[in-house]
């Protein structure tokens, strides 16, 4: 079945569902929200359930939309929400192809044949997710970065089975929602930036593992080098800025010498298996108290605000 293109309203005219009301989706119900879109949250655990408002109207506060608070609801399960007025749905719940598939198979018994039904998996691909089903050419990866409501970028995954139409509206619906969305045109693990993201990391744990860098050298390597220039440029554009034939010259002469490993480093691989799991252990590659998380999550957050106000001419205006 070809949808059409226009089957999403502009937020302020849609009616969105989050399945899933933990981290990601209460941050996901904020870009909805501050579009103005009717946006329903749904989480089964009373006290994650409870706490939604209040965190979802800090963070509009904190962007002047706090008036939009009311265009939030909350409920416990499937059977309290209306259906038919139901144009999208982004699935948060926890990452088990399991029970993704149970959800997915009953979305598509509850849905209008003409909403889009969305997963924000960054483990499952959408194909995996929505295999037997006959509702797949509706079904679309929609990936969000934590903190999602900071983080611009949004992934638009299309499986081999998925209606570009369907696609092509959910990106003109995710930009009236202030986002940055990008397609991806198949579901292939990490999708787009996470592949990016792991080829840089793939490197700098080898470089950790081999005793030429430490993790703090590392870091400051790209925070304060050459990703500090990703805000202005991406790494495509910034071949055009050095020159094209430079970075095919250097290419030439470092590519070989890249870690090309199927395994993840050492220096990981051990933390995975020994329990230091970075801050919710207390340590991972830094130490961590409950004062030094607070303080790190406190810089974290501010200075993801203050790129987004060196950025905002450049992202999409927000059209409820």
């Amino acid at each position: 079945m070809q949808m059409d293109a226009k089957a999403l309203p502009n937020p302020g005219a849609a009616h969105a569902v989050v399945v899933g009301g933990g981290t990601m989706g209460a941050d996901v119900a904020v870009v909805l929200t501050r579009a103005s879109c009717r946006t329903t949250v749904i989480e089964s655990n009373p006290d994650r359930a409870a706490a939604l408002p209040q965190r979802v109207g800090e963070n509009l506060a904190q962007i002047g939309r706090e008036a939009n608070l009311p265009r939030l609801a909350v409920t416990a399960g499937l059977d309290q929400v209306d259906w038919a007025s139901v144009d999208l749905v982004i699935e948060c719940i926890p990452e088990r192809l399991d029970i993704k598939q149970a959800l997915f198979a009953d979305l598509a018994r509850r849905a209008r044949p003409d909403a889009i039904l969305a997963s924000n998996s960054s483990s499952f691909p959408i194909s995996a997710i929505g295999q037997g089903l006959d509702t797949r050419e509706r079904m679309l990866g929609l990936h969000f970065f934590m903190p999602a409501h900071l983080v611009p970028l949004v992934e638009v995954v299309m499986a081999d089975a998925s209606d570009e139409a369907c696609a092509d509206a959910l990106i003109a619906f995710m930009k009236r929602c202030g986002s940055v969305p990008v397609k991806v045109r198949q579901d292939l693990p990490g999708f787009l930036a996470n592949r990016l993201q792991h080829a840089l990391s793939r490197e700098a744990f080898d470089l950790i593992d081999r005793g030429i860098a430490s993790p703090e050298d590392v870091d400051a390597a790209v925070r304060f080098g050459f990703g500090f220039r990703f805000l202005a440029a991406g790494p495509v554009m910034q071949r055009d800025h050095a020159g094209i034939e430079v970075h095919a010259a250097a290419g030439a002469t470092m590519y070989p010498t890249f870690c090309n490993s199927d395994r993840p480093a050492r220096c990981l691989a051990e933390r995975a298996a020994d329990g230091r799991h970075g801050m919710k252990a207390g340590e991972g590659f830094y130490a961590w108290t409950p004062e030094t998380i607070a303080a790190e999550r406190a810089r974290y957050a501010r200075l993801l605000r203050a790129g987004l106000d060196l950025i905002a001419p450049e992202l999409p205006e927000i059209q409820p």
